[in-house]
């Protein structure tokens, strides 16, 4: 699917920039970063991944809610990332490739029945992910 078509589904929208929300979806981000940490002290090593996966998602929803766009697939929200915030070196290209992969990691995880096993270098590298992530819109943001 292209960024195009993630508009012409209506999976991507415009709507007015909306900077109250960019703040509170990052306020989320760092919610959800010290949830995930938590959770993997705790052993939880599945959910802090998912968890860790929901601050990248909120991280980079911020950014779209600055940027007046609405989402409705995670999918499509870092393709979003990808053609506006890597291609034009704001985002390294490597962070939103791994936010990309947690996401699939994460459908897998709470959809699979075949219960997922999460390794604890996986859930780290979610982790470092999430903070590298929320550091860069952090800063995009100011």
């Amino acid at each position: 699917m292209t960024l195009d078509e993630c508009f012409g589904e209506r999976k991507l929208r415009r709507a007015r920039p909306d900077v109250l929300k960019a703040e509170k979806s990052l306020e989320m981000a760092e919610k959800k970063l010290r949830g995930a940490e938590e959770l993997a002290k705790a052993g939880f090593d599945d959910v802090a991944l998912i968890t860790a996966y929901a601050s990248m998602f909120h991280s980079g929803r911020a950014l779209l809610f600055r940027d007046g766009i609405v989402e409705k697939s995670h999918y499509c929200l870092a393709l979003y990332l990808k053609e506006n915030y890597v291609k034009t070196g704001k985002i390294e290209s490597e962070v939103i490739t791994m936010m990309d992969a947690f996401r699939e990691e994460r459908h897998d995880v709470l959809y699979s029945l075949e219960g997922i096993k999460v390794k604890t270098g996986e859930t780290k590298m979610a982790i470092e992910t999430a903070r590298k992530l929320l550091e860069v819109v952090r800063n995009l943001l100011k």
